[in-house]
């Protein structure tokens, strides 16, 4: 599960880190977001279908399919099962035409249940290196407009032991390595896999985050000592998988 995350690198050095050349096409004026929600218009780098060429690109998160009747659908498919994503009707067309794209990301947050609320975690690698979540894109035309709208999803896996008490699901993390054929193979199913434990950190958050408005640097900051002991105490007593959901509950593919 993915449904927050933090997206704070400058579009010029998401360019640079994976190879887009901004002379064949103009970088988006993306500020930062330190709490990335559904919905909001967020940078992914996609793959020509012609030329091959990376390009970066802002579309909205949630991911609406070329045969929707209209874009209400989309909050609810923000993720995507890596499993079942390359036959499920919702995201099988963006997988066989390999639109397939890179979610940069500096980090993402999960929650476990708390009495009376739930408490954020947020994920970095730990190399401090941002992370290339996998995801499909789709495009949209109004039947009313003839405008297209551009719409991405984040394909998930099983998660790793070390974040399942947070959820039983986590983001497809590729590493540098997989990039180039995640985009541009026809069948990458084999790198849709758990992205090691011991390469993430994980800490305790402020409940900030839980509320969308708040967007700041702050939000990643660990919890000071006590609270932050009383915070993985509750991680260490959950279940394999048991914690789950994001702050909005968001679905998923």
């Amino acid at each position: 599960m993915c449904g927050r995350f933090v997206q704070q690198i400058p579009p010029a050095r998401v360019g640079e880190m994976f190879d887009v050349d901004p002379a064949l096409a103009a970088l988006p004026n993306a500020p930062p977001r330190y709490n990335a929600a559904p919905t909001q218009d967020l940078m992914v780098v996609r793959r020509h279908p012609e030329t091959g060429a990376r390009h970066l690109s802002l579309l909205k998160w949630g991911l609406v399919p070329s045969f929707a009747k209209d874009t209400s659908g989309g909050a609810r498919l923000i993720n995507a099962r890596a499993e079942t994503a390359p036959e499920k009707l919702s995201f099988r067309a963006a997988w066989r035409a390999r639109r397939r794209c890179i979610v940069p990301a500096d980090g993402f947050y999960e929650w476990v249940r708390a009495p009376g609320h739930r408490q954020p975690f947020f994920i970095s690698r730990s190399d401090g290196r941002p992370m290339a979540l996998a995801g499909l894109w789709e495009g949209w035309k109004d039947p009313a407009t003839g405008q297209w709208l551009r719409t991405f999803t984040i394909l998930t896996t099983a998660a790793d032991s070390k974040l399942r008490p947070l959820h039983e699901r986590m983001p497809v993390i590729l590493p540098e390595s997989d990039i180039a054929a995640f985009l541009e193979a026809e069948d990458p199913r084999g790198l849709m896999r758990p992205f090691p434990g011991a390469g993430l950190d994980l800490w305790p958050v402020s409940p900030r985050v839980n509320a969308v408005r708040n967007d700041d640097p702050t939000l990643m900051e660990a919890l000071p000592a006590d609270a932050a002991t009383e915070a993985k105490g509750l991680l260490a007593a959950q279940p394999d998988g048991a914690a789950g959901g994001s702050a909005g509950d968001y679905g998923g593919g």
